[in-house]
């Protein structure tokens, strides 16, 4: 490990709840894999804090609170001077970037996409119509558009999945030097309890429900899949847990055919590490699916469909079973849950997974290393950038202009 110094302003979307969702891990690890490489972190956020959010005080990090569409920010930012600054997601690049450029010039400006909302929206709209998605759709999306422009606006775009890696380079070509895969990760799992077959018990489901995807998952499992399940196998249960459940899932709730719905889980790895089989049958949606990671962290095998291995693993090396077709989930669901010698072959290669892809010591330094390079180099990298010159001229002038106009409405309005 090699430390650097620097300052880095992360400018978050919202405040990290690494308990309740994916993206707060994801946020909280950024910050402190740069913190751990000698960096000094400012974490701003225009959002409100909830009871979940974590505090980032302890770790070394200052906070702030900034607004929306008013000129303050650029005396924050100012006053600041940071090297680097991180927009959480292309929203917030959005709304700051220009802000960023205009009074820090020679900061390294980096898109943390968190995962690719256009392909997130893409995927949703074509289930919902019941067709496959095509490159036509993608291409075609106005999300798509706003979100590859932003990633050309900045310095480096961080992409959490190998799939939208490839992606992002096939389909739209775009300049890999411009792009830094970097997915979540896992540190020691030894502490983390790695109870055997005969003392876990049911299923389990696992999600924030504020996602998509994760809704639709428990609708597929109440209507679908459970009672496929409990009809070879009446002795099951499924325990339901997630953040910000609805009073639709609520309702689902039904300890008689073994479907029990809990709500908000105090240590999700805990919770996963009493089942016997995770449950994430999501056909929609992007990046990395932290439920499935938490899952692998504990050993505990996964039935998912090709969106939920997508980026993680092939059928090859699953820590379970991959499939579209919910009577083969059903199946093999039951299989893990009932077959030990079975559950055993799945089980043990959640550890070579970690190790090949996900383990801490892979990951750690990538993103200080990256930045330092980039310290170096950063005249000659934007000038070989010329479309994001040409965006950033074109974008920053009317969204500066925008924001002026809702910042003087504002005042005036007062």
């Amino acid at each position: 490990m090699t430390h650097f110094s620097g300052h880095c302003v992360f400018i978050g979307k919202v405040w990290p709840e690494p308990n309740s969702s994916a993206a707060g891990t994801r946020i909280v690890q950024l910050i402190d894999a740069l913190i751990f490489n000698g960096y000094h972190i400012t974490f701003l956020s225009a959002a409100q804090e909830s009871p979940y959010s974590q505090n980032l005080n302890p770790s070394g990090c200052d906070t702030a609170q900034i607004e929306l569409n008013d000129s303050s920010f650029n005396d924050v930012i100012r006053r600041l001077n940071p090297d680097v600054v991180i927009f959480d997601r292309f929203t917030t690049e959005e709304q700051f970037g220009w802000r960023v450029e205009e009074t820090c010039p020679d900061a390294i400006r980096i898109l943390d996409t968190e995962d690719l909302h256009f392909l997130r929206k893409v995927r949703y709209d074509c289930w919902r119509k019941g067709k496959v998605v095509t490159e036509k759709d993608i291409l075609s999306s106005d999300l798509a558009k706003r979100e590859i422009a932003s990633m050309y606006r900045c310095d480096l775009s961080l992409i959490i999945s190998s799939a939208e890696m490839e992606l992002l380079e096939h389909l739209f070509h775009f300049p890999q030097s411009l792009l830094l895969y970097l997915p979540l990760w896992v540190g020691s799992t030894e502490t983390i309890p790695k109870t055997n077959w005969e003392t876990r018990q049911g299923f389990i489901s696992i999600g924030n429900f504020l996602h998509k995807p994760n809704l639709e998952a428990v609708r597929f499992l109440k209507k679908e899949l459970w009672p496929r399940i409990r009809e070879k196998n009446k002795t099951v249960h499924l325990n339901i847990y997630g953040a910000y459940i609805p009073e639709e899932v609520q309702n689902m709730h039904q300890p008689s055919t073994g479907f029990i719905v809990h709500g908000r889980a105090q240590d999700a790895k805990d919770v996963i590490s009493k089942s016997r089989c995770l449950l994430a049958p999501l056909f929609f949606g992007a990046g990395i699916k932290g439920k499935i990671l938490d899952a692998i962290q504990t050993a505990t095998p996964v039935v998912t469909t090709s969106i939920g291995a997508e980026g993680m693993f092939t059928q090859d090396d699953a820590p379970g079973y991959i499939s579209d077709s919910v009577e083969e989930m059903a199946d093999k669901a039951l299989r893990l849950h009932e077959d030990e010698i079975y559950w055993k072959q799945a089980s043990v290669k959640t550890t070579e997974i970690i190790k090949r892809h996900f383990s801490e010591e892979m990951w750690r330094d990538v993103l200080p290393q990256k930045i330092e390079k980039l310290r170096s180099t950063l005249s000659d990298h934007r000038a070989e950038n010329f479309t994001g010159s040409m965006l950033r001229y074109h974008k920053n002038n009317s969204t500066r202009y925008m924001s002026k106009w809702i910042e003087a409405k504002n005042v005036h309005r007062e």
